[in-house]
């Protein structure tokens, strides 16, 4: 990936595919069912995940040499607290009905795995830059998949993307024949957000067969 040497270039394509940390590590579960009948809903939680875990990773990067080990979990709580009220108030200040619509899931940002994770796993024990990467590899291959979700989800349930009908327009009663799409909900129902995870999970082992556990 050009300036970037294999090892580091790793850190943005395996989370990507194979160690997804949805599909691989199970991990971000609560919002793929939560905010996902929207597309334009996860792709806000996505591009706020993508910055509190990028930033984030860094902050505790350039602290983990100075963080006591006996409250760590709670500086990177703080950490991660600071960023998600940053990203609430940028919300309300320019996209307010989207941020009433999010409401409660942007600030269980806190307590998204991925992010406590990364925190744990890998800031602790690597300098900001390869921290970085890490963040923004996970939170990209986050993201993938919740927009996936979303895309599917939106448009199979309500017949619109990003709130534009797509499959044709409202429904229209004509007679014993109805013209354009109904909406049945079904898509839009939390427990179609883990069948479809589900069959992309299917998908990924598939095509990797090195995924499937014995």
């Amino acid at each position: 990936m050009g300036l970037l040497s294999k090892k580091d270039a790793n850190l943005i394509l395996d989370p990507l595919a194979d160690n997804n940390p949805i599909t691989i590590q199970v991990l971000g579960i609560c919002s793929a069912l939560a905010i996902t009948a929207e597309l334009e809903a996860s792709i806000v939680m996505s591009v706020s995940v993508l910055f509190v875990l990028g930033v984030g990773n860094v902050v505790i990067s350039l602290l983990r040499n100075i963080i006591p080990s006996k409250i760590r979990i709670i500086v990177q709580l703080i950490v991660v607290a600071t960023l998600v009220i940053i990203v609430d108030l940028v919300l309300k200040a320019f996209a307010y009905e989207l941020s009433k619509t999010l409401s409660v899931f942007v600030g269980l940002i806190i307590t998204n795995c991925i992010i406590m994770g990364r925190f744990e796993a890998f800031a602790l024990g690597n300098g900001p830059w390869r921290s970085f990467l890490d963040g923004i590899g996970n939170a990209v291959g986050y993201a993938a998949i919740l927009i996936i979700v979303g895309f599917f989800r939106e448009l199979l349930g309500s017949g619109t993307l990003l709130g534009i009908p797509i499959l044709g327009d409202p429904i229209e009663k004509t007679g014993l024949y109805s013209i354009g799409y109904e909406n049945n909900g079904f898509m839009l129902l939390s427990p179609m957000a883990l069948i479809v995870v589900g069959i992309i999970i299917w998908v990924q082992r598939s095509r990797n067969k090195a995924l499937i556990e014995d």
